[in-house]
C-alpha cells in the first residue's frame, strides 16, 4: 500500500484555491502545472512552472510545510513562494521527474 501524506495535498489544494488570481492566467500556466516561486530571498527569486503532480511528492510536501512556517498562504509575491536555493529545488524536482 502506498502511504500518501494528505495533510501536505491538503495544504497544497488551500493554497491553490486560495491563490487562484496568479494560477489563471490565460496561456501562461498549461492545465495540470502551476507556477511556484523559488529562493532564499526576495531579491534572487525565480519562478518555475512545475507539474501538479509533484505537490503530492513527499520531498515537496516537506518543501510547501517550510514555506507554509515561514510565509504562510499571504505571500507578497502573490504565488506559493518555496524558501530553499534554486539549487536545491533544480536537485529535488530533476530526481521526480
Amino acid at each position: 500500500m502506498l502511504g500518501i501524506r494528505l495533510p501536505g495535498v491538503v495544504h497544497a489544494k488551500q493554497f491553490l484555491r486560495r491563490s487562484s488570481t496568479w494560477v489563471n492566467i490565460p496561456g501562461d500556466v498549461p492545465k495540470g502545472y502551476c507556477a511556484v516561486y523559488v529562493g532564499g530571498d526576495t531579491h534572487n527569486i525565480k519562478r518555475f512552472v512545475i507539474p501538479i503532480s509533484y505537490l503530492t511528492n513527499p520531498a515537496f510536501q516537506d518543501l510547501l510545510s517550510r514555506a507554509e512556517e515561514e510565509f504562510g498562504y499571504d505571500h507578497p509575491m502573490g504565488g506559493l513562494t518555496i524558501p530553499c536555493s534554486e539549487d536545491v529545488f533544480l536537485s529535488l524536482t530533476s530526481r521526480m521527474s
